[in-house]
């Protein structure tokens, strides 16, 4: 788990959006920060790290204490703008889920952007499913579970799934999922000052653009929130804090969820900042266990 570093973006800015050297430089370092005390949550959790891969791609497959549920497997896709972070680096909180759940995760160790534009990463995510079908998981007995830019990278491999004729996941499970690229709803002006980890500014611009590659960051295919839910989609638990400029996105994902007839969940934590489930809070052991909770419901 993570403490809480308020970051001053106004000393921080990111590469342009095609500068892959910048971003790669900028990733490296942050993998150099972050991988060390990511393998030391998971070892004090007690869980496993795999190197595998599944469908050409790497992923690294997160062994809980006891497989209660060998049935069933979680896949996993990783935040960090989708120019940033990798499996190893961003476990977080996913050690205590797959202890929580007694189920396998595939964090997938998908191409970050831009080396990689937003049709790459999606279909890396789809071969871990389909390689998922391969070895006898049903669709509905893999749940998908994001945070961030992977919560909506989660939502949009739920559509693609079901636009591709791949069947529907168990369940969806989203942490602060980043679901609309562009700057919009209320608490992106509102929270702006508010927010003490995002910014969109100096951060999450760029990075829309970088994965988008040209596609209008209002695009359903990139920004999931604008997406037709008609059509179907999984149970889903989108969890929030109060205190994100994502959280008007979260909301109106709900909208979009809920007025399509599907009864999703939103569990809401007051004061909470950007994906809080990594924080050592009690708040954070309360949402993770609601996840584990929601999961086992949904492919029990």
């Amino acid at each position: 788990m993570r403490q809480l570093n308020v970051v001053d973006w106004e000393t921080r800015r990111v590469p342009a959006p095609d500068d892959l050297a910048g971003w790669q430089l900028l990733r490296d370092a942050q993998l150099a920060q972050q991988t060390g005390p990511s393998e030391q949550t998971a070892a004090r959790e007690g869980v496993s790290l795999t190197d595998l891969t599944l469908g050409g791609v790497p992923v690294l497959e997160i062994g809980p204490t006891a497989v209660s549920d060998p049935r069933r497997v979680i896949v996993y896709t990783h935040g960090g703008a989708y120019t940033m972070s990798s499996a190893r680096s961003r476990l977080a909180a996913i050690p205590a889920l797959a202890n929580a759940t007694g189920m396998r995760v595939m964090s997938v160790d998908y191409t970050t952007a831009p080396a990689a534009d937003w049709q790459t990463i999606q279909s890396q995510v789809l071969a871990v499913i389909q390689a998922l079908g391969e070895q006898g998981y049903a669709p509905e007995d893999i749940a998908l579970i994001g945070d961030s830019a992977g919560g909506g990278l989660a939502t949009c491999t739920a559509l693609n799934m079901r636009d591709q004729g791949l069947g529907s996941p168990g369940a969806v499970v989203l942490w602060s999922p980043w679901a609309d690229l562009s700057d919009d709803g209320d608490t992106s002006v509102t929270l702006r000052d508010a927010d003490p980890i995002l910014s969109y500014d100096y951060l999450l611009r760029n990075s829309a653009q970088a994965f988008a590659q040209g596609l209008d960051l209002k695009d359903p295919r990139v920004s999931p929130v604008y997406a037709d839910f008609d059509k179907g989609f999984a149970p889903t638990l989108i969890q929030e804090g109060t205190r994100t400029i994502f959280l008007s996105t979260s909301v109106r994902l709900y909208r979009k969820l809920d007025d399509a007839g599907h009864k999703p969940v939103i569990d809401m934590y007051e004061g909470m900042p950007h994906v809080f489930q990594d924080l050592s809070i009690p708040e954070a052991a309360t949402a993770i266990g609601k996840s584990a909770d929601f999961i086992r419901s949904q492919l029990g």
